[in-house]
């Protein structure tokens, strides 16, 4: 006797597909003597036929259902919609206080960026020699008719700025 252990009720492999067939009475001469002979030294597949009558029995108690209709289609597929949706705004609704917390730190990193910028665009310029100072002097000797420029360093530059501001910042 070889059962199967799949399903758990011991019935033999080659006689379990056919119980429910010998029941009905659906199987030919020979073939319903030759499980009829099984089944008198098989105890699994007895077994197997029990149960197997039991929910036959059971199905014909059950009353049939009613038609669905043809709107039970749609009705199903809202509900499952609708509960897809709820899940989604139940994950968005978690998600919610990172999100926010992601824009503020963007938002103030913007901020720090455009203050960084404009101090050292203002630096910048305060560090710049201005335009009087910046251009060549030309100097004109009252005895020459030679034209000359006048070298300008860095220090010269910043001394007659010192002096405006007396040391002072």
């Amino acid at each position: 006797m070889g059962s199967n252990p799949e399903f758990g009720n011991g019935a033999c492999a080659g006689y379990e597909a056919h119980l429910e067939d010998f029941l009905d009475g659906a199987l030919s001469g020979a073939e319903a003597s030759k499980v009829s002979e099984h089944l008198k030294t098989c105890v699994g597949c007895r077994t197997a036929l029990d149960e197997v009558r039991e929910s036959a029995r059971l199905l014909r108690a059950a009353e049939p259902a009613a038609d669905p209709g043809l709107g039970f289609a749609r009705v199903v597929m809202a509900r499952v919609r609708a509960t897809e949706s709820e899940q989604s705004r139940q994950r968005a609704r978690f998600w919610q206080p990172f999100v926010s917390v992601g824009w503020r730190f963007a938002a103030t990193a913007t901020l720090a960026i455009g203050a960084l910028l404009t101090y050292g665009a203002g630096r910048a310029r305060l560090l710049q020699p201005s335009g009087a100072f910046g251009r060549p002097t030309v100097v004109r000797d009252v005895f020459s008719a030679e034209v000359t420029t006048a070298q300008v360093n860095t220090d010269e530059l910043l001394m007659p700025r010192a002096e405006m501001n007396h040391g002072n910042n």
